[in-house]
């Protein structure tokens, strides 16, 4: 990851991500920055470990070596691993998580947008842990093997995954090139039981899709935030515009963030001079992050966006509407306004933790309320016509009527 050179740059490899989001094989975070050294707190709130704790750890290890049934079977790397893990989860904080050296490796992998998985985004509810896959990408292996849109999670590989950590299960799910998976995920009202076989493969994540809708509004849908996705966002952009674009809907529905630093440069090619977002860390101390004048989207725009836009894609939304360019569309977004920084513990493993508060250029924070949307639209389903999308069309009449 490359280190910040200047503050319009601060966030270079970071990434973005909300509801505990992941990318099957692909963590997503929000405003992490990967490299850095593990850097000593400030005295208050300080966490100690004394004797006392050496002590109580040394008495619990000869009880469960001494007592324990199951004791043979035990690794004494899992054991530390798992006193790591336990110190991060008693935060209880659900966005700090300590990553063991496999995990590690797979969350700087995520970072290039190319995995060895089957190309699904995945959610977990916080509270009841009920693991959704929310996108199925295009020519992917989970696509050709029937893995549908909004079904559930049930087991991978015979085991099930109820009440386990999205990351722990992601890694199940991804592996290696050429190899088999096996899902059963429970499909819709009734809750069918559907198992499928998946070979996992090479993902390059697809992470932009675009077309010229009528009366000439060019459409662009952006999955997720990734480092592949501002080079995929200027090409289809420049497309548009080639075609003679006259108004613009970005789709960030179901976008879980990705790379802020992504989103930022996508944002400087369409907002003025000025803040696209700001941070604020426990002291106080604040980043900026601005775009400067040399490009600007002056023709009519909509975002379009639902309650699993987060993150990143909140920060798009938020300045969009702060600068008055365009109605936000669709729900209120997931609410998502605090940051996380990956830090290197230099042994292969890393830890995320949570570090600061972002806010949109008005300075709201939207942590736990979310965006609401200048023009509110519920999704409706034609039974009909499965393919109509009552949310885009009205984004679309947003725009040509402004045209």
């Amino acid at each position: 990851m490359e280190e910040h050179r200047n503050s319009k740059h601060f966030w270079r490899g970071a990434l973005a991500g909300a509801l505990t989001m992941f990318l099957v094989g692909a963590l997503v975070l929000f405003g992490t920055k990967l490299g850095e050294k593990a850097a000593a707190g400030s005295e208050q709130g300080k966490t100690k470990v004394t004797a006392e704790n050496d002590q109580k750890l040394e008495n619990l290890k000869k009880l469960v070596d001494a007592k324990f049934l199951y004791a043979d079977d035990i690794e004494e790397g899992t054991m530390q691993e798992g006193l790591y893990k336990g110190y991060i989860e008693a935060l209880n904080d659900p966005y700090s998580v300590y990553y063991d050296e496999e995990q590690t490796q797979k969350l700087m992998e995520s970072t290039q947008g190319e995995y060895s998985g089957i190309g699904v985004v995945m959610s977990q509810n916080i509270e009841t842990k009920t693991i959704t896959v929310v996108q199925v990408y295009t020519n992917s292996p989970a696509k050709e093997a029937g893995l549908e849109e909004n079904d559930i999670l049930y087991m991978v590989n015979g085991e099930k995954v109820a009440g386990r950590d999205l990351s722990d299960v992601v890694q199940d799910v991804r592996g290696e090139e050429g190899t088999q998976v096996e899902l059963t995920v429970l499909r819709g009202e009734s809750a069918q039981e559907v198992t499928l076989e998946v070979e996992r493969r090479k993902i390059e994540v697809d992470t932009v899709v675009s077309e010229m809708k009528d009366e000439q509004v060019g459409y662009i849908r952006i999955s997720e935030f990734d480092s592949v996705t501002y080079t995929q966002f200027e090409k289809a952009f420049e497309d548009l515009e080639a075609q003679g674009m006259k108004g613009l809907v970005v789709d960030l529905r179901a976008n879980p963030g990705g790379n802020v630093d992504t989103v930022c440069k996508i944002l400087d090619r369409i907002l003025p001079e000025g803040t696209i977002v700001s941070t604020k860390d426990r002291d106080g101390k604040e980043m900026v992050m601005e775009s400067d004048a040399e490009h600007q989207f002056t023709k009519p725009i909509a975002v379009l966006v639902d309650g699993n836009s987060a993150s990143a894609s909140e920060i798009f939304a938020g300045a969009i509407q702060d600068y008055e360019l365009g109605p936000v569309v669709g729900t209120t977004t997931y609410g998502k306004g605090i940051v996380q920084t990956v830090y290197d513990l230099k042994d292969g493993t890393s830890l995320k933790l949570t570090t600061s508060e972002y806010f949109t250029p008005k300075g709201r924070n939207i942590h736990g309320k979310g965006i609401e949307p200048d023009v509110k639209v519920e999704y409706e389903r034609d039974e009909n016509n499965p393919s109509a999308d009552n949310q885009l069309d009205a984004a679309l009449k947003v725009v040509q009527d402004k045209i």
